[in-house]
Parts: C-alpha cells; sequence; structure tokens
C-alpha cells in the first residue's frame, strides 16, 4: 500500500503556527507583488474566496468581512516544509517528497486496519511535533492514494485518513471523482475526453485498455492503469527524473515598481542570476546558454510599451554565479532601451547537462576554473550555515524584499534570529 500525505491549506497553516490568532479567521495569502491570492484557509473559501482571484478585485470585500490578508513567506514555508517532512521521515523512514507539501511514503502492513491506525498516528505525530495539520490518502497506487487523500481533506468523518482497500471503495472514489481532478489528467486531457462521455473518473477506468491507447498519450494509459489498482509509477517519475533530462530553468518576478535605469535593472538581473546558478549547483548541473526578457506594464495601455528578449551562449557550460551575471549585464545592456519603465523580467537557462560531463574550452584556465569551482562551494556552505540564502553575494545584487512588493509579509520565525517571537513572562507579586 501507499500513502500519499498532504498539508492543509499549507501556506495559511504555517502562517497559523506562529500566529494562534489567525486560526478562526478567514486568512489569504498572496503571490509575489501581492498580486492574486495563492492560498486560502477554509473560512476564506466560504465567504466566496477563490485561488487567482486578483487582490485588487477583492480588497473591499476582504476589509469588509475581516480577511487576514499576508504577503507568501516562502522562507517561511520551505523550513517548515523541511520539518514536516523530517518528522514524517523519522517514523516511515521511506519518504518520496512530491511538493512543498505532499510526500508518497511506504505502508507496508499485514492489513487495513494497521495501516489505518499507523495513518492516524502519524497524522497526530505531524501535528503535535510541526502544528501543520495534515491528510493521508491510502491505496494500492499513487494516483488513487492522492485521490484518497482529497477525500481525507473534505469529509471530516475519515479524521484525516481516507483508505482505498478494495474494488468497491476504488469505484465509489471514482465516482465521485471529476475526471479533470485525477493526478494525471488535468482539465486539457478532460476536455477531450469529454467529447468520449468521459466526465467522471469511473468512465475513464472502465474503458477497455485499447479504446485508452486511442484517446490518450503513454502518460494517460499510466493513469488509467493506477485507477484500475496497477501500480506503474516509479520514484523518479515523481521526483522529476534524472537531471539529465531537464531542459530549462527560469527565474523571472514583477517588480514591486517600474524599473527605467538600466544600473537598477542590472542589480535586478543580477538577483536572478544568483537565485539560477545556486538551483543549478544544488542539481549538480551547468547551463550552456541563457535567456533574458524584459517588458513594461501591460497593464498600462497609457505609458510607452517595448518588450524584448536575447539570448547569450556560453563559451562553455557553467553554474558559476559570477559567469552568468556577466553574462547576463552584456545581455541585458543589448536589449535595454532608455524611457520605458520596466514591470517584469526574467532569465531562462538552457542546455543543462551534467556538471561531471562539461566540455571545457581550449581558452579557460583549468586552475582558474577549478579555483572558481571552490569559491561557488565555499559560498553556498557560509548561505547554508547562517540559514541565509543570500547572506554572502556578488556586489551587483538587489535583494528579493527590494524587488517585489511584500506589505503584508509575516516575520520569518524559524530562520532568522531577529524574528524568533518573544515571549513575556510575569511573576505573581513582581
Amino acid at each position: 500500500m501507499v500513502g500519499l500525505i498532504d498539508c492543509n491549506n499549507f501556506f495559511v497553516s504555517c502562517e497559523r503556527v506562529f500566529a494562534p490568532r489567525l486560526r478562526t479567521r478567514p486568512v489569504v495569502v498572496l503571490s509575489n507583488n501581492d498580486g492574486c491570492i495563492v492560498a486560502l484557509s477554509n473560512e476564506a473559501k466560504a465567504l466566496g474566496l477563490r485561488r487567482g482571484n486578483p487582490y485588487y478585485q477583492v480588497k473591499d470585500m476582504c476589509e469588509r468581512h475581516g480577511v487576514e490578508v499576508l504577503s507568501g513567506n516562502h522562507r517561511l514555508y520551505g523550513d517548515m516544509s523541511a520539518r514536516v517532512m523530517a518528522t514524517i521521515a523519522s517514523v516511515t523512514g521511506d519518504v518520496e517528497v512530491y511538493s512543498i507539501d505532499e510526500c508518497f511514503i511506504s505502508l507496508n502492513f499485514a492489513g487495513a486496519d494497521d495501516a489505518v491506525e499507523a495513518g492516524h498516528d502519524l497524522v497526530r505525530r505531524v501535528r503535535r511535533d510541526t502544528g501543520i495539520p495534515t491528510s493521508l490518502g491510502i491505496a494500492p497506487t499513487r494516483t488513487l492514494a492522492k485521490i484518497a487523500s482529497h477525500f481525507a481533506k473534505k469529509y471530516p468523518a475519515y479524521r484525516s485518513v481516507c483508505t482505498i482497500d478494495n474494488d468497491y471503495r476504488r469505484r465509489r472514489a471514482l465516482e465521485l471523482t471529476d475526471a479533470c481532478d485525477v493526478w494525471g489528467i488535468g482539465r486539457r486531457l478532460a476536455r477531450r475526453l469529454a467529447n468520449y462521455g468521459i466526465s467522471k473518473a469511473i468512465h475513464f477506468a472502465d474503458r477497455p485498455l485499447h479504446e485508452v491507447e486511442q484517446m490518450v498519450n503513454i502518460t494517460g494509459v499510466r493513469t488509467w492503469r493506477e485507477l484500475n489498482g496497477q501500480p506503474c509509477i516509479n520514484t523518479d517519475e515523481i521526483a522529476g527524473g534524472d537531471n539529465s533530462t531537464q531542459k530549462q530553468m527560469c527565474c523571472s518576478r514583477t517588480f514591486a515598481k517600474d524599473i527605467s535605469e538600466l544600473s537598477e535593472l542590472s542589480d535586478a538581473f543580477s538577483l536572478f542570476a544568483t537565485i539560477l546558478t545556486r538551483r543549478l549547483r544544488e542539481r549538480h548541473i551547468a547551463a550552456g546558454g541563457l535567456t533574458l526578457f524584459i517588458h513594461t506594464n501591460t497593464h498600462r495601455p497609457d505609458l510607452p510599451q517595448y518588450y524584448n528578449s536575447v539570448y547569450v551562449p556560453l563559451p562553455e557550460p557553467s553554474n558559476d554565479t559570477m559567469t552568468i551575471a556577466a553574462a547576463v549585464t552584456d545581455g541585458l545592456k543589448a536589449i535595454f532601451r532608455k524611457g520605458f519603465g520596466y514591470k517584469r523580467g526574467g532569465i531562462c537557462v538552457a542546455e543543462l547537462c551534467d556538471e561531471r560531463h562539461i566540455q571545457q574550452s581550449l581558452f579557460t584556465d583549468s586552475a582558474d576554473r577549478y579555483r572558481r569551482q571552490r569559491l561557488m562551494k565555499v559560498i553556498d556552505s557560509l548561505n547554508a550555515s547562517s540559514l541565509s540564502h543570500d547572506r554572502v553575494h556578488i556586489a551587483s545584487y538587489m535583494p528579493l524584499e527590494s524587488c517585489a512588493r511584500c506589505e503584508h509579509r509575516s516575520p520569518n520565525y524559524s530562520t532568522r534570529m531577529s524574528d524568533i517571537i518573544k515571549v513575556n513572562t510575569v511573576q505573581n507579586g513582581l
């Protein structure tokens, strides 16, 4: 049996751990630059708010109903996610992290009752040790476990643990699940399946295999097999496969205010280069080239509009921050035009390869390359030990807080010493 643990309203739950006053209030968390709602509590959902609502459209409604509005604090969420996964791993020992708030676990028990009881113990353990409420779905396959976790979260009678351990429960769960809500189908494929009269998951699962192979690709066939209780999705597919199969990696931002000076725009792009190269080194891959893009505020048609992009090849694949930052500066100079206020920009690195298999240039000193690699390792080590990704950085670097609007951000309770909660105690008679 396979289990899927899903954190309930994860971003909101992280905020509530350190601010108990929020536990009974409607809460929404906003995206970069406080643009759209990306997470919300059940109380906020009951008011009619939905994920994806632009904040400016619902701002009056939030103020009218006393909704607590928070900017996304992803450093806090990442640290809390690590705590949740570590707690789960300490109990099960076999964890496949799927996303920041989901992971698969193995449940090899003799009977279903044992698995359910162990699931309840695990959910209670995570809540006790981290403060994060979770839901657990148990089933023979990962796709069915995802469906079970939705039921565990939606229906209180399950007490946060739902199991699909026989064919009756499997069929009943699929009858109650829309095809578009099945992991691996999505809305686009659901529209195609609707042309075949398939609206529920059970309609898809009941089709003969030869018909399914004509409707969907190999991924869809695997989903069909999983819905019928045949495990066929492995760990590599969940984790995203080998790094060598990744084609590109991007980092972009909508700026808090329009940027009209090249120097300020260059500082923001140095931030993007720093973030991307850190991710490349974490995955032990390097980039052979990069694409830069900038554009003005499309929501201000009264202002001059401009958009441009450029591809910058590198002499040899690299994940060195200074090398890529220099290439970014050259590319930015090529596409920057004066007289415009730029609202958004970003970098996409491409031609990714394993850092062990880099085809080196004849014109690069191998000794200098080795020293730079050691320097990057030292910088990463210092930043990791300081619970901050930007304690040591290149000079041309704009802090993330300056790049994006975040007027409602909560403190970094768990990763910054100055933000640790202060407890005041008063002794009787003193």
